[in-house]
Protein backbone atom coordinates (compact mmCIF):
# COMPACT_ATOMS: atom_id res chain seq x y z
CA UNK A 1 0.00 0.00 0.00
CA UNK A 2 1.32 3.26 -0.87
CA UNK A 3 -0.26 6.79 -0.28
CA UNK A 4 -1.04 8.27 -3.57
CA UNK A 5 -2.98 11.45 -5.16
CA UNK A 6 -6.90 11.50 -4.74
CA UNK A 7 -10.10 13.29 -5.20
CA UNK A 8 -11.39 15.20 -2.32
CA UNK A 9 -14.35 13.43 -2.31
CA UNK A 10 -16.13 15.45 0.83
CA UNK A 11 -15.65 18.17 -0.31
CA UNK A 12 -17.39 17.20 -3.41
CA UNK A 13 -20.02 15.48 -1.88
CA UNK A 14 -20.41 18.72 0.36
CA UNK A 15 -20.01 21.67 -2.43
CA UNK A 16 -22.06 19.58 -5.20
CA UNK A 17 -24.80 16.95 -3.80
CA UNK A 18 -26.23 15.65 -6.61
CA UNK A 19 -22.93 14.88 -8.47
CA UNK A 20 -23.94 12.69 -11.31
CA UNK A 21 -26.68 15.01 -12.47
CA UNK A 22 -24.22 18.27 -12.15
CA UNK A 23 -21.42 15.94 -14.11
CA UNK A 24 -24.03 15.62 -16.95
CA UNK A 25 -25.11 18.88 -17.19
CA UNK A 26 -21.44 20.08 -17.72
CA UNK A 27 -20.50 17.63 -20.19
CA UNK A 28 -18.76 14.83 -18.16
CA UNK A 29 -19.04 11.21 -18.23
CA UNK A 30 -21.41 10.31 -14.80
CA UNK A 31 -19.14 6.72 -14.90
CA UNK A 32 -15.51 8.63 -15.13
CA UNK A 33 -16.29 10.90 -11.94
CA UNK A 34 -17.45 7.75 -10.12
CA UNK A 35 -14.20 5.75 -10.65
CA UNK A 36 -12.22 9.25 -9.97
CA UNK A 37 -13.87 9.26 -7.01
CA UNK A 38 -13.47 5.63 -5.76
CA UNK A 39 -9.85 5.78 -7.64
CA UNK A 40 -10.22 3.12 -9.95
CA UNK A 41 -9.17 5.58 -12.39
CA UNK A 42 -6.07 7.20 -10.36
CA UNK A 43 -6.01 11.14 -10.78
CA UNK A 44 -2.55 11.22 -12.16
CA UNK A 45 -4.77 9.43 -15.33
CA UNK A 46 -7.33 11.54 -15.50
CA UNK A 47 -7.90 14.49 -18.23
CA UNK A 48 -6.79 18.01 -16.28
CA UNK A 49 -9.97 19.33 -18.17
CA UNK A 50 -12.08 17.00 -16.33
CA UNK A 51 -10.01 17.72 -12.86
CA UNK A 52 -10.61 21.41 -14.02
CA UNK A 53 -14.36 21.14 -14.66
CA UNK A 54 -15.02 19.01 -10.87
CA UNK A 55 -13.15 21.65 -9.40
CA UNK A 56 -15.43 24.86 -11.20
CA UNK A 57 -18.35 22.33 -10.23
CA UNK A 58 -17.11 22.64 -6.47
CA UNK A 59 -16.25 25.95 -6.41
CA UNK A 60 -12.81 25.45 -5.10
CA UNK A 61 -9.07 25.72 -6.24
CA UNK A 62 -7.15 22.53 -7.25
CA UNK A 63 -5.13 22.30 -4.23
CA UNK A 64 -8.63 21.87 -2.51
CA UNK A 65 -9.81 19.12 -4.67
CA UNK A 66 -6.34 16.65 -4.99
CA UNK A 67 -4.87 16.04 -1.70
CA UNK A 68 -2.64 13.31 -0.67
CA UNK A 69 -4.50 9.93 0.43
CA UNK A 70 -4.33 8.26 3.07
CA UNK A 71 -3.43 4.03 3.38
CA UNK A 72 -7.31 2.70 2.64
CA UNK A 73 -7.94 -0.23 4.91
CA UNK A 74 -10.16 -3.33 4.62
CA UNK A 75 -12.40 -4.27 7.07
CA UNK A 76 -12.46 -7.88 7.41
CA UNK A 77 -15.54 -9.93 7.80
CA UNK A 78 -15.02 -13.76 7.83
CA UNK A 79 -17.77 -14.17 5.17
CA UNK A 80 -15.99 -15.21 2.19
CA UNK A 81 -17.29 -13.76 -0.71
CA UNK A 82 -17.91 -10.83 0.45
CA UNK A 83 -14.15 -10.47 1.91
CA UNK A 84 -12.92 -11.31 -1.01
CA UNK A 85 -14.62 -9.53 -4.19
CA UNK A 86 -16.14 -6.79 -2.17
CA UNK A 87 -13.85 -5.90 0.71
CA UNK A 88 -15.42 -3.57 3.26
CA UNK A 89 -13.55 -0.02 3.10
CA UNK A 90 -12.42 1.13 6.61
CA UNK A 91 -13.93 4.71 6.62
CA UNK A 92 -15.44 4.60 3.19
CA UNK A 93 -18.79 3.82 1.91
CA UNK A 94 -20.25 0.83 0.56
CA UNK A 95 -23.02 -0.25 -1.31
CA UNK A 96 -25.13 -3.69 -0.94
CA UNK A 97 -27.29 -3.39 -4.29
CA UNK A 98 -30.14 -6.57 -4.06
CA UNK A 99 -33.63 -7.04 -5.40
CA UNK A 100 -36.15 -7.92 -2.26
CA UNK A 101 -36.23 -11.77 -0.51
CA UNK A 102 -32.50 -12.44 -1.88
CA UNK A 103 -30.73 -12.53 1.47
CA UNK A 104 -29.06 -8.91 1.65
CA UNK A 105 -30.41 -8.43 5.34
CA UNK A 106 -29.08 -11.71 6.80
CA UNK A 107 -25.74 -11.25 5.04
CA UNK A 108 -25.97 -7.41 6.79
CA UNK A 109 -26.67 -9.14 10.32
CA UNK A 110 -23.73 -11.56 9.69
CA UNK A 111 -21.78 -8.69 9.08
CA UNK A 112 -22.79 -6.40 12.14
CA UNK A 113 -22.69 -9.59 14.63
CA UNK A 114 -19.18 -10.61 13.78
CA UNK A 115 -17.95 -7.06 14.04
CA UNK A 116 -19.50 -6.38 17.07
CA UNK A 117 -16.76 -8.47 18.48
CA UNK A 118 -14.50 -6.51 17.33
CA UNK A 119 -15.79 -3.49 18.94
CA UNK A 120 -17.72 -1.89 16.00
CA UNK A 121 -20.88 0.09 17.03
CA UNK A 122 -23.71 -0.40 14.30
CA UNK A 123 -26.16 3.03 13.84
CA UNK A 124 -28.82 1.79 11.26
CA UNK A 125 -31.05 5.11 9.64
CA UNK A 126 -34.09 3.74 7.96
CA UNK A 127 -37.47 5.16 7.93
CA UNK A 128 -39.92 4.21 10.22
CA UNK A 129 -42.02 1.73 7.81
CA UNK A 130 -41.93 -1.67 7.83
CA UNK A 131 -39.79 -3.46 4.95
CA UNK A 132 -39.88 -7.33 4.56
CA UNK A 133 -36.69 -8.70 5.90
CA UNK A 134 -35.57 -5.39 7.61
CA UNK A 135 -35.81 -7.02 10.99
CA UNK A 136 -33.38 -9.46 10.29
CA UNK A 137 -30.84 -6.54 10.82
CA UNK A 138 -32.57 -4.82 13.30
CA UNK A 139 -32.04 -7.36 16.07
CA UNK A 140 -28.32 -6.89 15.75
CA UNK A 141 -27.09 -3.26 15.85
CA UNK A 142 -26.62 -0.78 18.70
CA UNK A 143 -29.20 1.93 17.67
CA UNK A 144 -31.76 2.27 15.13
CA UNK A 145 -32.76 5.94 14.05
CA UNK A 146 -35.08 7.32 12.16
CA UNK A 147 -33.91 10.97 11.62
CA UNK A 148 -30.74 12.45 10.42
CA UNK A 149 -31.03 14.69 13.81
CA UNK A 150 -31.22 10.75 15.77
CA UNK A 151 -28.54 9.45 13.91
CA UNK A 152 -26.29 12.37 14.56
CA UNK A 153 -26.76 12.52 18.14
CA UNK A 154 -26.01 8.53 18.03
CA UNK A 155 -22.66 9.02 16.33
CA UNK A 156 -22.56 12.23 18.80
CA UNK A 157 -22.30 9.69 21.79
CA UNK A 158 -19.86 7.00 20.31
CA UNK A 159 -16.60 8.42 21.60
CA UNK A 160 -14.63 6.32 18.69
CA UNK A 161 -15.92 7.39 15.96
CA UNK A 162 -13.60 5.11 13.76
CA UNK A 163 -15.95 2.28 15.34
CA UNK A 164 -19.05 3.18 14.02
CA UNK A 165 -20.62 1.22 10.90
CA UNK A 166 -23.66 3.49 9.84
CA UNK A 167 -25.98 1.86 8.25
CA UNK A 168 -27.94 4.04 5.68
CA UNK A 169 -31.53 3.37 4.03
CA UNK A 170 -31.19 4.63 0.45
CA UNK A 171 -33.89 7.06 0.54
CA UNK A 172 -31.87 8.94 2.57
CA UNK A 173 -29.56 9.87 -0.32
CA UNK A 174 -32.52 10.45 -2.76
CA UNK A 175 -34.19 13.20 -0.44
CA UNK A 176 -30.53 14.63 0.13
CA UNK A 177 -30.98 13.91 3.63
CA UNK A 178 -27.77 12.25 3.84
CA UNK A 179 -25.78 14.96 2.52
CA UNK A 180 -26.74 17.32 5.26
CA UNK A 181 -26.10 14.59 7.86
CA UNK A 182 -22.54 14.38 6.20
CA UNK A 183 -21.93 17.81 6.04
CA UNK A 184 -22.70 18.31 10.04
CA UNK A 185 -20.26 15.42 10.40
CA UNK A 186 -17.57 17.52 8.42
CA UNK A 187 -18.40 20.32 10.77
CA UNK A 188 -18.23 18.37 13.73
CA UNK A 189 -14.78 16.36 12.06
CA UNK A 190 -16.70 13.14 11.87
CA UNK A 191 -14.91 12.04 9.09
CA UNK A 192 -13.98 8.07 10.03
CA UNK A 193 -17.44 6.77 10.04
CA UNK A 194 -17.85 3.37 7.46
CA UNK A 195 -20.47 3.87 5.95
CA UNK A 196 -22.86 0.91 4.57
CA UNK A 197 -25.82 2.04 1.98
CA UNK A 198 -28.45 -0.48 1.47
CA UNK A 199 -31.91 -0.49 -0.59
CA UNK A 200 -34.82 -2.20 1.05
CA UNK A 201 -37.18 -1.71 -1.70
CA UNK A 202 -35.07 -3.32 -4.47
CA UNK A 203 -34.92 -0.52 -6.92
CA UNK A 204 -31.55 0.53 -6.63
CA UNK A 205 -30.53 -2.81 -8.94
CA UNK A 206 -32.33 -0.91 -11.84
CA UNK A 207 -30.41 2.09 -11.35
CA UNK A 208 -26.68 2.66 -13.39
CA UNK A 209 -25.39 4.84 -10.29
CA UNK A 210 -27.80 3.90 -7.02
CA UNK A 211 -25.99 5.18 -4.45
CA UNK A 212 -23.19 7.56 -6.50
CA UNK A 213 -19.38 7.17 -5.99
CA UNK A 214 -18.78 3.62 -3.97
CA UNK A 215 -15.21 2.90 -2.19
CA UNK A 216 -16.77 -1.14 -2.19
CA UNK A 217 -19.98 -2.50 -4.21
CA UNK A 218 -21.60 -5.67 -3.31
CA UNK A 219 -24.46 -6.84 -5.81
CA UNK A 220 -26.65 -9.60 -5.08
CA UNK A 221 -27.13 -12.28 -7.69
CA UNK A 222 -30.92 -13.50 -7.93
CA UNK A 223 -29.73 -16.67 -10.06
CA UNK A 224 -27.89 -17.84 -6.96
CA UNK A 225 -30.56 -17.25 -4.50
CA UNK A 226 -33.29 -18.92 -6.66
CA UNK A 227 -30.62 -22.30 -6.82
CA UNK A 228 -30.74 -21.80 -2.72
CA UNK A 229 -26.75 -20.75 -2.78
CA UNK A 230 -26.20 -18.06 0.22
CA UNK A 231 -24.63 -15.49 0.68
CA UNK A 232 -26.31 -14.57 -3.06
CA UNK A 233 -23.50 -12.31 -3.01
CA UNK A 234 -22.29 -12.05 -6.96
CA UNK A 235 -18.68 -12.66 -7.34
CA UNK A 236 -18.38 -11.23 -10.90
CA UNK A 237 -20.49 -7.44 -10.47
CA UNK A 238 -19.32 -7.05 -6.74
CA UNK A 239 -16.27 -4.74 -6.81
CA UNK A 240 -13.86 -2.71 -4.19
CA UNK A 241 -11.60 -0.03 -4.51
CA UNK A 242 -9.12 -2.02 -2.61
CA UNK A 243 -9.37 -4.81 -5.42
CA UNK A 244 -8.73 -1.89 -8.30
CA UNK A 245 -5.78 -0.17 -6.64
CA UNK A 246 -4.56 -3.19 -5.58
CA UNK A 247 -4.39 -2.33 -1.39
CA UNK A 248 -4.71 -5.31 -0.60
CA UNK A 249 -2.07 -8.10 -0.31
CA UNK A 250 -0.71 -9.91 -3.80
CA UNK A 251 -2.09 -12.61 -3.14
CA UNK A 252 -5.47 -11.87 -2.54
CA UNK A 253 -5.27 -9.71 -5.45
CA UNK A 254 -3.89 -11.90 -7.72
CA UNK A 255 -6.30 -14.81 -6.63
CA UNK A 256 -9.20 -12.46 -6.88
CA UNK A 257 -8.66 -11.97 -10.37
CA UNK A 258 -8.31 -15.51 -11.48
CA UNK A 259 -11.77 -16.79 -9.55
CA UNK A 260 -13.45 -13.27 -11.25
CA UNK A 261 -12.06 -14.48 -14.53
CA UNK A 262 -12.93 -18.35 -13.96
CA UNK A 263 -16.45 -17.64 -12.53
CA UNK A 264 -17.43 -15.44 -15.38
CA UNK A 265 -16.77 -18.10 -17.78
CA UNK A 266 -18.57 -20.68 -15.88
CA UNK A 267 -21.66 -18.31 -15.98
CA UNK A 268 -21.76 -18.37 -19.43
CA UNK A 269 -21.07 -22.37 -19.74
CA UNK A 270 -24.01 -22.72 -17.14
CA UNK A 271 -26.25 -21.04 -19.89
CA UNK A 272 -24.74 -22.89 -23.12
CA UNK A 273 -25.64 -26.29 -21.00
CA UNK A 274 -28.92 -25.76 -20.33
CA UNK A 275 -29.68 -24.27 -23.68
CA UNK A 276 -27.96 -26.62 -26.21
CA UNK A 277 -26.81 -29.38 -23.67
CA UNK A 278 -23.58 -30.84 -22.00
CA UNK A 279 -22.55 -33.16 -24.81
CA UNK A 280 -21.88 -29.92 -27.24
CA UNK A 281 -19.74 -28.11 -24.84
CA UNK A 282 -16.10 -28.42 -25.53
CA UNK A 283 -13.71 -30.78 -23.54
CA UNK A 284 -12.03 -27.52 -21.82
CA UNK A 285 -15.31 -25.70 -21.27
CA UNK A 286 -16.13 -28.80 -19.42
CA UNK A 287 -12.95 -28.43 -16.96
CA UNK A 288 -13.92 -24.96 -16.22
CA UNK A 289 -17.21 -25.83 -15.48
CA UNK A 290 -16.04 -28.46 -13.49
CA UNK A 291 -13.56 -26.06 -11.40
CA UNK A 292 -16.66 -23.05 -11.40
CA UNK A 293 -19.23 -25.27 -9.80
CA UNK A 294 -17.07 -26.27 -7.18
CA UNK A 295 -15.53 -22.71 -6.31
CA UNK A 296 -19.57 -21.96 -6.20
CA UNK A 297 -20.23 -24.30 -3.79
CA UNK A 298 -17.29 -23.14 -1.49
CA UNK A 299 -18.58 -19.93 -1.67
CA UNK A 300 -21.46 -21.09 0.22
CA UNK A 301 -21.82 -20.48 3.74
CA UNK A 302 -23.38 -20.98 6.86
CA UNK A 303 -24.41 -18.38 9.34
CA UNK A 304 -24.56 -17.51 12.67
CA UNK A 305 -27.55 -15.44 12.24
CA UNK A 306 -29.61 -18.17 10.76
CA UNK A 307 -28.46 -21.10 12.76
CA UNK A 308 -32.06 -21.33 14.07
CA UNK A 309 -33.82 -21.63 10.97
CA UNK A 310 -30.85 -24.02 8.76
CA UNK A 311 -29.80 -25.69 12.11
CA UNK A 312 -26.46 -25.62 10.52
CA UNK A 313 -23.46 -24.00 12.87
CA UNK A 314 -22.44 -20.37 11.65
CA UNK A 315 -18.54 -20.56 10.01
CA UNK A 316 -16.22 -17.73 9.64
CA UNK A 317 -13.11 -18.03 7.51
CA UNK A 318 -9.67 -15.88 7.95
CA UNK A 319 -9.75 -14.01 4.12
CA UNK A 320 -6.47 -15.50 4.07
CA UNK A 321 -7.04 -19.20 4.64
CA UNK A 322 -10.13 -18.19 1.83
CA UNK A 323 -7.65 -17.30 -0.55
CA UNK A 324 -5.05 -20.62 0.14
CA UNK A 325 -8.93 -22.32 -0.75
CA UNK A 326 -9.81 -21.09 -3.61
CA UNK A 327 -6.49 -21.30 -5.23
CA UNK A 328 -6.58 -25.02 -4.35
CA UNK A 329 -9.54 -25.21 -6.35
CA UNK A 330 -8.43 -23.39 -8.84
CA UNK A 331 -5.87 -25.54 -9.32
CA UNK A 332 -8.33 -28.66 -9.56
CA UNK A 333 -7.39 -29.90 -5.93
CA UNK A 334 -11.10 -30.78 -5.42
CA UNK A 335 -12.43 -31.87 -8.68
CA UNK A 336 -12.35 -35.25 -6.93
CA UNK A 337 -14.97 -33.72 -4.64
CA UNK A 338 -18.63 -33.26 -5.26
CA UNK A 339 -19.75 -30.31 -5.02
CA UNK A 340 -22.15 -31.18 -2.27
CA UNK A 341 -19.26 -31.77 -0.60
CA UNK A 342 -18.48 -28.18 -0.47
CA UNK A 343 -21.81 -26.52 0.16
CA UNK A 344 -22.28 -24.73 3.68
CA UNK A 345 -18.29 -25.21 4.76
CA UNK A 346 -16.33 -23.15 6.30
CA UNK A 347 -12.57 -23.66 4.90
CA UNK A 348 -11.35 -26.71 3.41
CA UNK A 349 -10.71 -29.67 5.79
Amino acid sequence: MKDHLKLNVSLLRKRVPNLTTAAKSVGLRPATVSNLCTGKISVGRAEVKTIVTLANLANCTLDELIIQGGKRRMIETGIKTLDVFAPIVQGGTNGFVARAQVGQFVVLAELTQALKKKGYHAILLTPDKPYPGLSDLEGFVHAKCHSIEDAFAEVSMVEDKESILMYVDRSYIVSGALYELRERFETENYTDLTTLLFDPSGEAVDEDDPFGPLDSLCYFDIDLATRGIYPAIHPVQSTSVLLEDETVDSSHSSTHKKAKKLLRRYKEIRVLMNTIGKEKIPEADLGIFQIGERLEAYLSQPFFVAEEFTKVQGQIVQVQQTITDIQKILKGDCNHLDPKDLTYKGQLS
